[in-house]
């Protein structure tokens, strides 16, 4: 832990007196062997001990962590770490233990117990950075702790997950504003390696968060080679990944859309003699934490995958990251994409595509957003709570056993109405904002989910037209995110094809780039 005297260097922020940036600077050098701050670090650090709220795109392997890690060595009060995969809140835990920071972690993993004993030992202050889940969060008793100690900072790590996960299968991302105020309200950080405009505006309306100061260092990668494999049919298919693995003989991963093909892919690679796992959400953890465990050690040659698996995993020696099927977005791409390589050496990102693989995305898609019936549904079942309860709050388990919906639908169902003002959410219960008489006066009110349905369309859209252009990869996506890079690359397949001579750069079809993503 940071000493006395360092905690009282100059500046004021939170309380306490800035620490000057020779403190920090030789703070990082002896936990972390930090001998150079990276683009962005510096801004962010300096702009969160300063007490302000910040937006920090970065892209992989750019040191987003030590950006919120430094700090929690010199504020005064708790630093609180949101994060949204079990196994990115290990790596991190482990890192930092490592480095004799005083850290501990709360989450699904630990036994009630357990768990009551890290929220005692928080609550007396013994810790100076804590990683959570958003469901934790959603525990009065955990708010209460962590209130009692004090935090002097909040950080949403992958904060692009707000957007993604939040309005679908993960709602407690959408309550973290909530638990933000209950905290006192201290300074937030929101960290990511992927967000377009519109993701990084999401995420700051749904944090609260609109005059965060913005820091982004751009999302290109120098040492990453595109590519994409164009397959007729699964034994094309087949054989191209065959010929990958004879070109690289290091480490990769392979992603798949579903857990069946996961499983599909690893048996025919087992069979073929490659040193090869599975790894996806319908394992037990203990399963899960094994593979990933063995796989940082070097002992799987390949992971074949669903994105259950990779979120802020740092194995700096990834050689390829493959895609068998194409995700369902850009941004999840270039996530996954961005394994490879951390480590500076060249690495390559190629995806197998093949059209016929939209339908899985498109089925997935079908079912995501609430429909407009459940909304209303959900509403008029909240309407007769509060009337029975005379406008008193109405808890989530009182209204979850009234409709008779799924838990995890209801809570998206509230965060729906929630974002669109009809209702606030608070430690006690769900308080009434609006009072709607018929669903048509409702109807006004519900269409944030109807544009996200065609947003994610027009994103599903936008990544088969990825693998589909002949133009430079690395301008489409630097345009796709907002970025614009006007030079070719030379870092991806068509670069190198045109290079060649093997097609006009000058065509149509060779230069599209994609309209503004949605």
């Amino acid at each position: 832990m940071a000493t006395t005297d360092d905690r009282d260097a100059a500046g004021e922020a939170h309380g306490f007196r800035r620490p000057s940036w020779k403190a920090l600077a030789a703070e990082a050098r002896e936990r972390f062997g930090v001998e150079q701050f990276r683009p962005g670090q510096r801004e962010i650090i300096e702009a969160l001990l300063d007490g302000k709220d910040v937006l920090g795109v970065m892209p992989t392997g750019a040191g987003k962590s030590l950006c919120f890690q430094l700090p929690a060595l010199f504020l005064p009060k708790l630093t609180v770490v949101v994060s949204p995969l079990l196994a990115l809140m290990q790596d991190q835990h482990e890192k930092l233990s490592d480095a004799a920071v005083d850290v501990v972690k709360l989450d699904s993993t630990l036994t009630a117990r357990e768990a009551d004993a890290v929220a005692r030992e928080v609550r007396r202050g013994q810790h100076e950075l804590i990683y959570v889940t958003p469901e934790q969060l959603e525990k009065p008793e955990r708010l209460e702790a962590l209130r009692k100690a004090g935090v002097s900072l909040f950080v949403v790590d992958e904060a692009h997950c707000v957007s993604q996960w939040g309005h679908d299968f993960r709602p407690a991302f959408l309550a973290l504003r909530d638990a933000v105020q209950q905290l006192g309200r201290p300074p937030l950080l929101a960290v990511t390696a992927t967000a377009t405009p519109q993701v990084r505006e999401d995420v700051l309306r749904q944090l609260g968060m609109e005059s965060a100061e913005r820091v982004n260092t751009g999302i290109r990668r120098d040492n990453l080679h595109l590519e994409v494999a164009r397959t007729v049919n699964p034994e094309a298919k087949r054989a191209r990944m065959m010929k990958l693995l004879q070109e690289e003989q290091g480490t990769g991963i392979i992603y798949t859309a579903t857990v069946r093909k996961a499983e599909e892919v690893y048996q025919w690679l087992k069979d073929a003699g490659v040193e090869a796992e599975r790894y996806h959400g319908q394992m037990k953890s203990s399963e899960r934490q094994e593979v990933q465990q063995r796989f940082m050690e070097n002992g799987y040659r390949v992971i074949v995958a669903t994105k259950a698996f990779g979120l802020g995993i740092d194995k700096p020696d990834i050689r390829f990251v493959a895609h068998w099927q194409f995700p369902d977005s850009l941004e999840s791409y270039y996530q996954e994409a961005g394994r490879a390589g951390r480590d500076g050496a060249p690495a390559r990102a190629v995806l197998f595509y093949r059209l016929e693989d939209r339908r899985i995305q498109s089925y997935f898609l079908g079912g995501k957003y609430p429909r407009r019936e459940e909304s209303q549904a959900l509403y008029s079942v909240l309407r007769e709570l509060w009337a029975h309860r005379q406008g008193k709050p109405v808890s989530l388990k009182v209204l979850t056993e009234a409709s008779g919906l799924p838990a995890n639908r209801v809570k998206v169902l509230v965060a729906q109405l929630a974002g669109a003002g009809i209702l606030e959410r608070g430690p006690r219960g769900l308080k009434q904002l609006r009072d709607f008489e018929t669903n048509e006066e409702l109807d006004d009110y519900l269409t944030t989910y109807e544009k996200r349905h065609q947003n994610d369309r027009e994103r599903l859209q936008q990544m088969m037209r990825y693998g589909q252009t002949t133009g430079c990869r690395w301008r489409f996506i630097s345009e796709y995110f907002d970025e614009p890079e006007h030079e070719e690359c030379q870092r991806c397949d068509n670069c190198e094809e045109r290079a060649a001579g093997h097609f006009d750069a000058t065509s149509p079809t060779a230069i599209a780039t994609p309209p503004a993503a949605s």
